[in-house]
């Protein structure tokens, strides 16, 4: 698998900005020869992913940016090579995204106290059948002529402290894993050292993940701070865990760029051992 590999990805499934085709080629396009596509909490774009990669060179792994709560904070869970049909996985992913959903609904209603904003908007920046979340709502926001971007609307009237914000469903992160792993997947803790964090997750809480199946950390994302990601690669060598670099693209919806962080070829040759559930396409 030639090239370079990127492991974290979105499409207009969740909330990136480029279907799953469009994705493909941005992913041919900056040189890749290898992309897993994760969107939050659906698989509904690999399909598409997998006939718009065939006869491109481009290997396409196939995962999930699954949501996860710890506590106040909200972690996410990369799974990659799972079994999309598996019961656990369609029940909860279908749980979270409901929840996200009407979550949605609630915090429009409060923002369209103040701004002149509708559900109907938000649906009109969505797909169908994807997962609907506040980017959807900033993208609104951007659409109404209220704020400039999608950064400015979380930095203002979506930020937490805002008073519209709202947290949603989704299991623990121990739940998260265990539901991965018993799928034949291979569960990555996405940019566990990100700014505004007060520390990384606390070891104690890495051990238990780690004795639940946890198979890697995501280091080399921008969002982690360099701080973390020293304690990071201690935590990795401790517990052997496989060290992921990635994106974290969503097309024009993130200033994130493909390839701006990547990931070793052994890296990413024991995920693919390790996963069970699914196969990597090869295009």
């Amino acid at each position: 698998m030639p090239g370079s590999i990127d492991l974290h990805t979105h499409s207009s499934v969740s909330d990136g900005t480029e279907t799953p085709t469009e994705l493909v080629r941005a992913a041919v396009a900056a040189g890749l020869g290898t992309v897993a596509i994760t969107d939050h909490d659906s698989t509904a774009g690999w399909q598409e992913a997998f006939a718009a990669a065939s006869g491109t060179g481009l290997t396409v792994i196939p995962g999930m940016e699954l949501s996860t709560n710890y506590g106040p904070a909200s972690v996410h869970m990369l799974a990659y090579l799972f079994d999309p049909t598996d019961a656990t996985v369609v029940a909860e992913t279908a749980r979270i995204r409901d929840g996200r959903l009407h979550r949605a609904e609630r915090i429009v209603e409060r923002i369209a106290a103040d701004y002149d904003i509708t559900w109907a908007d938000v649906l009109a920046q969505s797909v169908d059948g994807g997962t609907l979340g506040r980017p959807h709502i900033a993208d609104a926001l951007v659409a109404k002529g209220l704020v400039s971007d999608r950064s400015a609307a979380f930095e203002s009237i979506l930020h937490w402290r805002s008073g519209y914000y709202e947290k949603y469903y989704a299991p623990s992160p121990l739940e998260g894993v265990r539901m991965i792993v018993a799928a034949g997947g291979v569960p990555v803790l996405a940019h566990p050292a990100t700014h505004g964090r007060y520390r990384v997750i606390e070891e104690h809480a890495i051990a238990e993940l780690v004795a639940a199946g946890l198979f890697g950390l995501e280091i080399h994302h921008r969002d982690n701070t360099e701080d973390g990601k020293v304690r990071l690669y201690e935590l990795a060598a401790k517990y052997d865990l496989v060290v992921t670099g990635s994106s974290d693209y969503h097309g024009e919806g993130k200033p994130n760029r493909l390839a701006e962080n990547t990931t070793e070829p052994e890296a990413l040759a024991r995920i693919v051992a390790a996963g069970s559930g699914s196969a990597p396409y090869r295009g």
